[in-house]
């Protein structure tokens, strides 16, 4: 059996260590899978993932002139179908403006729209006002404190 860049294998984990495992390719072929390339994930532990006697698919990476051989778990397996994002759904409208006329036809005017905005906002502003005196007890925070 050739070993070969690129090429999709299954063996069988013959060693485990913290940076990485050793799997047997057969035919006295003996490759490594660094840790970084055990899961997609974040790897901490080995063993989480994969354990002695395990069989295995891999990617074979890289052949080194000294004969030393790469190898991928993660990309030995094909990534899986991303699913298609979902809008957001938001809660409403900040202060439950209308900011887009919901009919085309009773949009009116820029100014219109704008006038009424301001409106609302002086609304909003009062009664935030009149909530912060409340809690305040209405007193005004400027000069004097207690004597």
């Amino acid at each position: 059996m050739q070993v070969e860049v690129g090429a999709v294998l299954e063996g069988k984990v013959t060693g485990i260590t913290k940076f990485g495992a050793f799997v047997d390719l057969g035919e006295g072929k003996t490759g490594m899978v660094h840790i970084s390339e055990v899961a997609s994930t974040y790897v901490k532990e080995i063993r989480d993932f994969i354990t002695e006697g395990q069989t295995v698919k891999v990617k074979v990476l890289t052949v080194g002139e000294d004969g030393k051989i790469s190898l991928s778990i993660k990309k030995a397996t094909p990534p899986a179908p991303r699913q298609p994002r979902q809008p957001a759904v938001s809660p409403g409208r900040p202060g439950e403006f209308e900011w887009r006329p919901a009919h085309s036809n009773t949009a009116g005017s820029f100014e219109d729209m704008m006038s009424r905005f301001k409106q609302t906002s002086d609304e909003k502003m009062s009664d935030l006002k009149r909530s912060l005196d409340s809690k305040h007890g209405g007193f005004s925070r400027r000069g004097g404190g207690r004597q």
